[in-house]
């Protein structure tokens, strides 16, 4: 039989292991969950600044144009290039050292941003180790945020600061910066579209220019102004020459059969002989194989003719285009619109303190039990 004391003692035993399990248990759980929401309660309700919001929207858009052929798709196609990669150039612009340099010498940044009033932990270079500019850019890199929509390309631009008035003069500034910017896009390319009409132009008039000159020492070296219509009257002249030696030779025939002593005979034969001399040397003008001959002489005229056609017309093709570049040059080619203005917060939306504490307490929770879990793992493992 078990005496009351063996009992007793079990029972002693059993409840000191339940105390020491309960102490292990609560000491686990104080340092994983009830320390951790204290030191969330204590920062974010009494530590950690208020952080002001300003936010604004804006789209960046391109007039449409429309589709153009020759050298004007040229420049429509060496242009710009769809707006929402303009708008990924933009965002590039206000989140870069310029910017900032921009904003910080109308804004102290290094003074806004190491106010006393601001948190420790939130501070500019709380510490005073690093007061260099690229300190300061990083830091400014996470204060701006910058979202682009793709299916609306509707851009959101929050800038978070510890005062009002910071968040929306920096989102004012960073969104003016933004339109200078897409500016000096605008005026980038009118003066390459410009320029690179006129340079055609200037190409297309040497070329104009060389063609006719070569046409005009071509027609003062050989003598022609145009060899196909030349050639057309000496063909003219020919006939007519051919004719009238025709009649000769029918007026000679005539004298022989019905004067065969007349005086005229000899110069009737002394006309035919002088035609068809005038008729042999018309026809080697016209088709003959030396250098004065007009048929050899077409073929390089009409190479030039063609020459000086195809170069006129690039040189009108090129006018066209200047005009084209000028008359778009006057328009805008891209630019940003403000869909909501820059507003001034009159709460801090930021840190979400509540938020922040129940966060802090279910991560505690959720380490406690993993860590709960593992050792009584370990302890049955060894037991």
């Amino acid at each position: 039989m078990i005496s009351k004391q063996q009992v007793s003692d079990w029972i002693n035993s059993w409840i000191k292991q339940l105390k020491n399990r309960i102490s292990k248990t609560s000491r686990l759980f104080l340092f994983t969950v009830v320390l951790p929401t204290l030191v969330a309660v204590f920062y974010f309700g009494l530590i950690k600044s208020d952080i002001y919001i300003s936010e604004s929207h804006f789209v960046i858009r391109s007039p449409e144009r429309q589709i153009q052929t020759g050298l004007g798709a040229i420049f429509q196609g060496a242009g710009f290039s769809r707006s929402q990669d303009d708008a990924h150039n933009v965002h590039d612009f206000m989140l870069s050292r310029d910017a900032l340099q921009n904003i910080n010498a109308e804004i102290d940044l290094r003074k806004a941003f190491n106010r006393r009033e601001v948190d420790l932990f939130s501070r500019f270079n709380p510490l005073g180790i690093d007061n260099s500019f690229e300190a300061l850019f990083r830091y400014y890199r996470k204060r701006i945020a910058i979202e682009l929509n793709n299916t609306s390309t509707i851009s959101i631009l929050q800038v978070r600061t510890f005062n009002t008035e910071d968040s929306y003069h920096i989102n004012e500034m960073l969104l003016q910066m933004g339109e200078e910017f897409i500016n000096r896009l605008n005026e980038r390319s009118r003066q390459d579209m410009i320029r690179f009409a006129k340079s055609e132009v200037n190409i297309a008039a040497q070329k104009a220019k060389k063609a006719a000159k070569d046409l005009s020492d071509f027609r003062n070296k050989h003598g022609v102004f145009d060899p196909e219509r030349q050639s057309a009257l000496q063909l003219k002249q020919i006939t007519k020459l051919q004719n009238e030696l025709l009649a000769t030779k029918v007026q000679l025939g005539q004298v022989r059969d019905f004067t065969p002593e007349s005086p005229r005979i000899p110069s009737l034969k002394k006309r035919i002989e002088i035609l068809r001399s005038e008729i042999e040397n018309e026809m080697a003008k016209v088709a003959g194989g030396g250098h004065r001959s007009l048929t050899g002489k077409a073929v390089e005229y009409e190479l030039l003719m063609i020459e000086r056609a195809f170069a006129d017309k690039q040189f009108a093709a090129a006018m066209v285009s200047l005009e084209q570049a000028r008359s778009d040059a006057q328009r805008q080619q891209l630019y940003l619109e403000r869909i909501v203005q820059p507003n001034k917060p009159d709460i801090a939306i930021e840190p979400r303190r509540i938020k922040s504490i129940l966060t802090t307490f279910i991560l505690g929770l959720i380490i406690w039990g993993i860590v709960t879990m593992f050792v009584s793992g370990v302890k049955e493992h060894f037991d």
